[in-house]
């Protein structure tokens, strides 16, 4: 892949660049711009057409270069290549810094607020968290005799998210929150990236998305529950001081934690990983330990 894209440099007018790999799908040129490449021309289209209305709501991401032709991609091969601005900055290392928790908080607000926006000239997937549950996770979990996961912790759960369900606010959501796609630079937030996965759902995924994804993430020391419900305190503050959260979203933040473990879990199931199947259990009984705290926030 890295001798395709140096020969397709030279249609934006690059001649000659030092190439890498940074994800395995992206590619850096000169540590200035990169190489997205995707395989589905239809959501490359949409991630164009998005990033377009988020730079007119002043929100930063990143500015596609288009070809010397004019093209906003490339078509190589059945695969199409994207060239963008790098933006500055870089992820949080610092996993544990309420301060940074509580700027993630705002900026995932403030990317929510341009969602809206986005929802209204362009279609996308209206996937629902619950239906999920109840469908593909419920069956990865029973083709494995409910080892993980137990049938009663399940039910117990989904039904508190039934509950509350069609009262939580829905729209846009990112539904990859974590620090890598979401940057900083000198302390201050700088931009976001990979839409990919992007979708109508419940808003307060993000969230909870983001703060179980923190118990994953390599420290030093393991986070104690009282480091952890400090810096999602400090994260759901920050989204309050750009817009409010509902008092449904605020009850149902344990239960939509406890879900997105036990989808990890299901999920892991189904693709044989059994290791990272443990790791999403693991993380699903630490959140159900910290229910009662997570209820008073």
């Amino acid at each position: 892949m890295k001798e395709i894209i140096e020969q397709l440099l030279p249609l934006w007018g690059i001649e000659s660049g030092h190439v890498s790999q940074i994800y395995s799908s992206a590619w850096e040129i000169d540590h200035s711009c990169v190489v997205k490449i995707y395989h589905d021309q239809q959501q490359l289209e949409r991630n164009i057409r998005l990033l377009s209305i988020l730079q007119h709501c002043d929100i930063p991401v990143a500015e596609i270069l288009c070809t010397k032709a004019g093209e906003t991609y490339v078509t190589h091969q059945n695969a199409f290549f994207l060239l963008s601005k790098k933006l500055p900055g870089s992820s949080v290392t610092d996993l544990k810094d309420k301060t940074m928790a509580w700027k993630m908080g705002c900026a995932i607000a403030r990317l929510h607020t341009a969602f809206l926006r986005c929802e209204q000239e362009i279609a996308f997937w209206d996937n629902s968290f619950l239906d999920e549950m109840k469908g593909w996770v419920r069956e990865n979990l029973n083709s494995n005799d409910w080892q993980l996961i137990s049938e009663a912790e399940y039910l117990a759960a989904v039904s508190k998210l039934e509950l509350l369900y069609d009262s939580l606010p829905r729209q846009l959501i990112h539904r990859d929150v974590h620090f890598g796609n979401f940057l900083f630079l000198d302390g201050d937030f700088s931009g976001y990236i990979d839409f990919d996965l992007s979708q109508k759902n419940i808003r307060v995924f993000d969230i909870c998305y983001f703060l179980t994804g923190l118990l994953v993430e390599e420290t030093a020391e393991p986070f104690t529950k009282t480091e952890w419900l400090a810096l999602t305190r400090a994260v759901t503050d920050g989204y309050e001081s750009v817009t409010g959260l509902s008092e449904a979203e605020r009850s149902a933040i344990p239960c939509v934690m406890q879900c997105i473990e036990i989808l990890f879990a299901a999920y892991f199931i189904g693709s044989g990983e059994i290791h990272y199947a443990n790791g999403a259990r693991d993380i699903f009984h630490f959140v159900q330990d910290c229910e009662e705290a997570l209820t008073i926030l």
